[in-house]
């Protein structure tokens, strides 16, 4: 007997703050983008600062993961409606767990990670810890491809692929976040069987999911897309993905979600 298929509806979103994002019709946006999981990041917040409004969304469960020892900083959360199988904070690197940047979830068909990547702007140091947790993680991530498993991961990248993914690409050759170096993460990952799912079903299609708040750069469309959903080939391959989105009538941050329709 054949088991009936799920279409999952997913949406990543950087709220840059969830207390602010809360303030500006955040559980308005929720129900318009209506996904099945929510995935968002950097919220800022520490579990003593969740309140009810936050945690108990109608039809939907909450988990969270917070940065340990630094309030206001980083942080991730999912709201679903499907009951995961399972689900991890962190991936088994303390160096990177303590920040409180990743969730995953086991829906049984898949593996879904939500990622907040490193910033690399603030100083070589951190340029480097981003480095280092991109090889980390997908360590882990191809761990669990060898295991059988297919991944879907979203989330802030804080890198732009290439020149079409931001709007001013030979000014910011020497800006973290269009570093040669970070760019070549994203290549590796391409090369090893991740697919940008985006630029898959759009190829030529210019969108962005950040702008500064500075110089009106979002009324202007000078921004930057740096917020992905990769997925392991396998489910391209199987038609498993059936549509990935950038949603830029969504408010309320400095990013706009982005989606992806999948089946199991």
């Amino acid at each position: 007997m054949t088991r009936p298929k799920k279409t999952f509806r997913l949406v990543s979103w950087n709220v840059n703050g969830l207390r602010a994002a809360m303030q500006k019709d955040f559980l308005g946006s929720i129900a318009k983008l209506n996904a099945d999981v929510v995935a968002i990041q950097e919220t800022k917040l520490q579990q003593d600062q969740l309140d009810d409004r936050m945690t108990r969304i109608p039809g939907y469960e909450s988990f969270w993961s917070h940065c340990d020892g630094k309030k206001g900083y980083s942080g991730v959360a999912a709201y679903t409606r499907v009951a995961p199988l399972n689900i991890r904070c962190g991936f088994g690197a303390e160096r990177f767990d303590v920040e409180g940047r990743v969730i995953e979830m086991d829906f049984g068909g898949f593996l879904f990670f939500n990622v907040y990547f490193p910033n690399g702007q603030m100083s070589e140091e951190r340029l480097q810890y981003k480095l280092d947790f991109y090889e980390k993680f997908f360590e882990y991530t191809e761990a669990c491809r060898k295991r059988g498993k297919s991944v879907v991961i979203c989330g802030d990248y804080n890198t732009a692929h290439n020149a079409i993914d931001l709007a001013n690409p030979k000014a910011n050759e020497n800006t973290s976040g269009f570093l040669r170096i970070e760019r070549d993460w994203l290549d590796r990952i391409s090369a090893d069987g991740y697919v940008d799912t985006f630029r898959h079903f759009h190829p030529d299609t210019v969108k962005y999911s950040w702008w500064t708040y500075r110089f009106k750069a979002r009324e202007r469309n000078i921004g930057w897309r740096i917020d992905y959903f990769f997925v392991s080939r396998d489910l391209i391959e199987q038609g498993r993905v059936t549509e990935a989105f950038i949603d830029n009538e969504i408010f309320g941050s400095d990013h706009c979600p982005i989606g992806l329709i999948v089946e199991t």
